[in-house]
C-alpha cells in the first residue's frame, strides 16, 4: 500500500516501533481489525472490543504472516514487528488519514439523514461506467469503518465513494478529517439521532460537518428540495449545487413516469440539455438517488449516455427496498434500519402496489422523548395511505398501532403484537396469496428473521 512503510505508519500513530530490524521500509499489504482476514504482509489492529480482545490473536496473525501488529499491550515473546500506542481505535484513524493523505484521487462523500446506502450505489453505479470505483460495503460508514473503508482503497482506484453515518456532534468531523472529500452529497435532513442531536436544526449543524475538511476546491451536492438544506450557502467560496424536483435547481427532474414497484422513468435536465433516464428501483426517493448521481456526474464530467448507463443498472441493497418477487406474495425488504420519513417513505412504495397490501411495521430506534409520537405518526400516516392490512410489533409500536386506529373511516384493518413469536403465531391467518408485503423495523428489531417465515406461510 502506498507509503504504509512500518516507520511511516509508526510516525502517523505516533507509536513506537519495536522488532522491525530491517524491516521498517517495508509496506503492508492491507489493515485488518479481524484476524482471521490477517494474510501475509498485513497490518493487524489489535483492538479492545465489549466481547473480544484483538491482543488475545496476536500470535496467530504473526503465524499467518502478518508483517506488523498496532497494539496498546506489547505482546509476549514477540515474533514480528509490533507499534505500541495509547489507542489502537484512534490509530486506526490516523493510519487511514495518513493514507488518504498519499492518494491522488477523487473522494464522494455522502451523509444525510436517510437514503445514504441507496444514493451511494447509484453513484457508484453511474461513476463506474467511466472510473475505477471503490464503494463503501455494508455498514461501514462510522469511525471503525470508514478508515477501514479508506485502507481498502487500492493504488488504481480512481474514485472512492464512502458513506458517512453519525449520531452526535463530533462524529463527522472527526470522519471528514479522515475522508477529505472532494465532493460532498447530503441527501436530506430528517429525524434520525434526536435522541443525540435534538432538533432537525441540530441534525443539520452535525451532518454539515462534513465540509470542515473538504478539500479546498470542492464541490457540494444538495438536496433543494429538503427545507433545511436549502438554506446553505457559500462554503469555502462555494456555492452548493442543489437537486430536486423543482426547475430552479441547478439538477431536476420532469416528466415522472411511476411504474410502481417497477421503478419509474424520468426526464433528467442538466446544464441546459436533457435526457430520459429508466430507474429501477421504486419509490419516489429513488428519483432523488438519480439526480444526486446526475450532479456528481456531471462535476466528474461523465456523458449523457453514461449517467443513464449507470442509473439503469444500479442493484438495491439487501435490506433496503429489495423486492422480493416470490411465487405466492411480493415483499418489500426494508428491514435494515428506520426512522419516520424512511418509514413514510416505504409505505408510500408499498402504497404503489397493484394487490393488497401489508404493512408489517416494528419499532423506531434513537428518536428521543417525542419517540411515542413519532410512532403514532407513522400509524396515522399507513392508515391514511389505504394500507390494507397494517401490523405493529414492538413496545415502542403500540403508539403506531393506536394511530392507525385514530384515523376516521379509514379501511385499514390494524393489529398489534408485542414481539415477532407473537405476529408469527398468527400470521399465516392474517396474509393471502397475491399480497404486497412490506417489513420495516429499526435493524435492533431483526425483523430479517421474518423474511422466510413469510414465504413459507403459502
Amino acid at each position: 500500500m502506498k507509503n504504509l512503510t512500518l516507520h511511516n505508519i509508526a510516525k502517523a500513530v505516533g507509536g513506537e516501533l519495536f522488532c522491525a530490524e530491517g524491516k521498517e521500509q517495508l509496506e503492508v499489504k492491507g489493515v485488518v481489525l479481524d484476524s482471521r482476514k490477517v494474510e501475509q504482509d498485513f497490518l493487524f489492529v489489535a483492538t479492545v472490543g465489549e466481547r473480544v480482545d484483538g491482543h488475545s490473536f496476536i500470535g496467530q496473525v504473526y503465524e499467518k504472516g502478518a508483517l506488523c501488529v498496532i497494539c496498546e499491550k506489547a505482546p509476549e515473546n514477540p515474533s514480528g514487528a509490533y507499534i505500541l500506542v495509547k489507542s489502537s481505535f484512534q490509530a486506526l484513524k490516523d493510519v487511514a488519514r495518513f493514507y488518504r493523505d498519499s492518494l491522488a484521487i477523487k473522494v464522494v462523500g455522502i451523509t444525510g439523514s436517510v437514503g445514504k446506502t441507496s444514493t451511494k450505489e447509484f453513484i457508484a453505479s453511474v461513476l463506474a461506467t467511466h472510473y475505477r470505483v471503490l464503494k463503501t460495503e455494508g455498514n461501514f460508514n462510522n469511525e471503525v469503518g470508514l478508515p477501514l473503508t479508506v485502507l481498502r482503497i487500492e493504488e488504481d482506484t480512481e474514485v472512492a465513494v464512502l458513506e458517512m453515518g453519525i449520531s452526535d456532534f463530533g462524529e463527522m468531523h472527526r470522519l471528514s478529517e479522515i475522508a477529505k472529500p472532494d465532493i460532498c452529497v447530503i441527501t436530506n435532513i430528517g429525524q434520525c439521532h434526536l435522541e443525540n442531536l435534538g432538533t432537525r436544526d441540530g441534525i443539520l449543524k452535525a451532518k454539515t460537518e462534513i465540509f470542515d475538511f473538504m478539500k479546498e476546491d470542492g464541490s457540494i451536492c444538495l438536496n433543494g428540495d429538503d427545507d433545511k438544506l436549502i438554506t446553505v450557502e457559500n462554503i469555502k467560496g462555494k456555492q452548493p449545487v442543489f437537486f430536486g424536483r423543482n426547475e430552479k435547481h441547478t439538477i431536476y427532474a420532469t416528466d415522472c413516469e411511476n411504474r410502481g414497484l417497477y421503478g419509474s422513468k424520468v426526464v433528467i435536465h442538466r446544464e441546459g440539455r436533457s435526457f430520459e433516464a429508466t430507474i429501477p428501483l421504486p419509490g419516489e426517493h429513488m428519483i432523488y438517488n438519480a439526480l444526486a448521481a446526475t450532479a456528481v456526474a456531471t462535476m466528474l464530467g461523465l456523458s449523457d449516455e453514461e449517467i443513464q448507463k449507470g442509473i439503469a443498472s444500479v442493484e438495491p441493497v439487501g435490506g433496503r427496498s429489495h423486492i422480493i418477487r416470490e411465487e405466492h406474495v411480493t415483499i418489500i425488504d426494508d428491514c435494515y434500519n428506520a426512522n419516520p420519513v424512511s418509514m413514510k417513505a416505504a409505505i408510500d412504495l408499498l402504497s404503489m402496489a397493484n394487490s393488497r397490501t401489508v404493512a408489517i411495521l416494528g419499532d423506531m430506534f434513537e428518536l428521543g422523548s417525542n419517540e411515542n409520537a413519532l410512532h403514532h405518526e407513522v400509524g396515522v400516516y399507513a392508515a391514511e395511505k389505504g394500507i390494507d392490512v397494517i401490523l405493529c410489533i414492538g413496545n415502542l409500536s403500540r403508539n403506531m398501532y393506536e394511530g392507525s386506529l385514530s384515523v376516521d373511516d379509514s379501511t385499514s384493518k390494524s393489529y398489534y403484537f408485542v414481539d415477532k413469536v407473537t405476529l408469527l403465531e398468527q400470521l399465516g391467518g392474517l396474509l393471502q396469496t397475491g399480497d404486497s408485503i412490506l417489513v420495516k423495523a429499526s435493524h435492533g428489531m431483526h425483523f430479517e428473521e421474518l423474511l422466510d417465515k413469510i414465504v413459507n406461510v403459502f
